[in-house]
């Protein structure tokens, strides 16, 4: 079972500000073959889903299972365009303008972007 990728804000901070990024942030824009995106602290793609709505996630069960949304606590240090959602669970997500952020369970190492494209409603998360 895949669990959602939660990021402490002491964990991102330390991973954070070994790259340079901003201390505290969830989620940093990065560069792989020419490609600007979003990637979490871990360097991993993140996704939106053209289903969600601005502020409201519509990934929950398998979905989520297979799309593991990016989770922080209210304590994380967001930089501008980033903030966190609640989800019906209870759990905050991070979203960039307002959209939600994910992982995909395929991607294996930094740099895979195996979900762009999936179903046409899965897209790298881009600035």
């Amino acid at each position: 079972m895949f669990k959602t990728n939660t990021l402490t804000a002491a964990v991102a901070a330390a991973v954070l500000a070994a790259t340079g990024a901003f201390a505290g942030a969830p989620a940093v824009t990065g560069q792989f073959d020419n490609v600007t995106y979003l990637m979490n602290a871990e360097k991993m793609t993140l996704y939106t889903f053209d289903k969600d709505e601005k502020d409201k996630s519509n990934c929950y069960g398998d979905c989520a299972t297979k799309w593991p949304p990016l989770t922080a606590d209210d304590s994380v240090e967001l930089s501008k365009g980033y903030s966190l959602i609640e989800r019906t669970d209870g759990t905050k997500q991070v979203a960039y303008k307002g959209q939600p952020l994910y992982l995909w369970f395929k991607d294996q190492k930094p740099g895979d972007m195996t979900g762009d494209g999936v179903k046409d409603v899965w897209h790298v998360a881009k600035p």
